[in-house]
């Protein structure tokens, strides 16, 4: 009963976190890294809003740039089209719960690291590398807030 046990452990774990004051956004924790791994639906949820605030930000810059980019989001995909310089698309990612970036620049993936969302290879902050990709690619001065992953 191996099962039992574990399922036991999460709601003693849901019921401790709900004790102290905390939402359960963790469903265990993985064996293989010994992260904890977010609901698919919190994760859904905290990538929309990261999209929904790179959108509100793409707005603004375009709003003050001298572009014709265009941008939308469509279940959990962000495209930016950037006129002739090709298109920037931001994604979630669900089953690796990380938020994925594709540009001319190249791919790159974002996973949650002490709350911001980091690249998985250089540790940059999501924020900072995507106005720098967004920077080179549409020409657009990108003011985007801290993006939480929590």
């Amino acid at each position: 009963m191996p099962h039992a046990a574990s399922a036991a452990a999460r709601i003693v774990t849901i019921a401790m976190r709900r004790a102290q004051g905390r939402k359960s956004r963790t469903i265990g924790e993985d064996r293989n890294t010994g992260r904890n791994v977010q609901t698919e639906s919190a994760f859904i949820a905290i990538a929309d809003r990261v999209l929904a605030a790179i959108g509100a930000a793409l707005d603004d810059a375009i709003a003050q740039g001298d572009s014709d980019a265009d941008w939308s989001i469509h279940e959990g995909i962000l495209t930016l089209d950037c006129d002739d310089a090709g298109k920037v698309i931001v994604n979630r990612h669900v089953p690796n719960r990380e938020i994925w970036v594709a540009a001319k620049s190249g791919g790159f993936h974002f996973r949650a690291d002490g709350g911001l969302w980091r690249d998985t290879r250089s540790g940059t902050e999501l924020a900072s590398a995507l106005a720098a990709i967004v920077a080179a690619q549409a020409g657009l001065v990108l003011a985007l807030p801290i993006l939480r992953a929590d």
